[in-house]
């Protein structure tokens, strides 16, 4: 037999007997091993194709790429899913925010050179982090870049909601000011009382990350008293916060700012709206779906609660064709839509970009990105 034949012989031996599984190591090990080799194809690679996605939500800076490594852009202003795997087919760096990237445009037929995957935005619910994990690709997102923004946003969603804003600018414009003879009524609640003032609202947060941080410290410098939730369904909760459906009970505005998950879909629907204050408002900065939007519109129908002011939606872009949210259905409701822009801010830009640059240039310079998710 071989010198060949033997050793290959003796691997196959070893590989099926039946004491070789103990010594094999784990899948993840295996996974390791490839993320670790791709880093270092990766420094090792001089020259990359960069594709930008979606320059029209964030422009791509000047990337300063750590010497000897060099770059060319394609940028796009637009993509839709049906693009994505014909534009990043020769990527080896992929900046996106919301486009839709997943297990199938991230198999090595379709996109074989890539390495990493830059997402302009905190999250990364877009990504298929399983199938980047599985090839060793890299995944980064920009954190806590657009905390000013967003919290200044609910703040102002906030006012314009208690105050009936936007209904009452319809009215003026209406021509029902002087038809009606006064509109002031249009700012009482549900249980037909004059809207609160700072110094009495209770604001409960659902969400205590950075935005909730930053709205809490606002709301307390504008006099209100605020509770931080606890996780639904614990009838306890840690020091410092309050229990869910408690917060639910007693807050007079409630702020949703927390991550889009599986446990956090539906987090308001009918039960809680039925156990809201007659004059509550909710403000919601966080993802669609996290929010029952058919339940939501009926207690605003039924006058269950005061109003509701929201930046997301189950499906986006939001139209009279996909969201209860908009169209005709919703007129002579204390109801505010943005049109997901809480983030924007010239603010928020120059720390997307300073995090965009940080994450490519330390996974060139030294294999770990600064905001390394996958």
């Amino acid at each position: 037999m071989s010198l060949f034949r033997t050793f290959h012989y003796r691997c196959l031996s070893t590989f099926w007997s039946k004491d070789a599984a103990a010594t094999l190591p784990p899948l993840q090990s295996f996974r390791n091993a490839r993320a670790v080799r791709q880093q270092k194809r990766t420094m090792a690679q001089t020259h990359h194709v960069v594709v930008a996605l979606e320059s029209f939500f964030v422009p791509v800076p000047k990337l300063d790429l750590p010497a000897p490594h060099t770059y060319e852009l394609r940028e796009y202003e637009r993509t839709y899913p049906d693009q994505v795997a014909q534009r990043i087919k020769d990527a080896d760096i992929l900046i996106s925010a919301v486009a839709p990237i997943g297990a199938d445009v991230l198999s090595p037929e379709v996109s074989p050179r890539l390495k990493m995957v830059a997402i302009v935005a905190s999250g990364t619910d877009a990504v298929d982090l399983d199938a980047c994990r599985a090839r060793g690709i890299v995944v980064t997102n920009s954190p806590h870049c657009n905390t000013v923004a967003v919290a200044e946003h609910a703040i102002a969603l906030y006012f314009a909601a208690r105050r009936s804003l936007v209904l009452s600018h319809t009215l003026v414009q209406a021509n029902e000011w002087p038809r009606r003879g006064g509109l002031q009524k249009t700012l009482n609640g549900p249980d037909g009382k004059p809207p609160k003032t700072c110094r009495d609202e209770t604001l409960g947060i659902v969400g205590y990350g950075a935005v909730g941080k930053m709205v809490e410290s606002m709301a307390k410098g504008l006099g209100m008293k605020v509770l931080i939730s606890g996780r639904k369904g614990s009838a306890t909760a840690p020091e410092g916060r309050t229990p869910f459906e408690t917060l639910i009970r007693e807050s007079s505005v409630i702020l949703i700012c927390l991550p889009r998950s599986p446990e956090s879909v539906n987090l308001i629907s009918e039960a809680e709206l039925a156990s809201m204050k007659p004059y509550a408002l909710i403000i919601n900065v966080s993802r669609g779906l996290i929010v029952n939007e058919k339940a939501l519109l009926a207690a605003l129908k039924n006058r269950k609660i005061a109003g509701y002011a929201t930046d997301v939606y189950a499906q986006e872009p939001a139209s009279a064709e996909n969201s209860p949210l908009v169209g005709p259905d919703t007129a002579g409701l204390n109801l505010i839509t943005t049109p997901h822009v809480a983030w924007i801010a010239e603010d928020t830009i120059d720390k997307l970009h300073d995090a965009l640059k940080a994450n490519i240039g330390g996974l060139l310079s030294t294999g770990e990105p600064k905001y390394r998710v996958a």
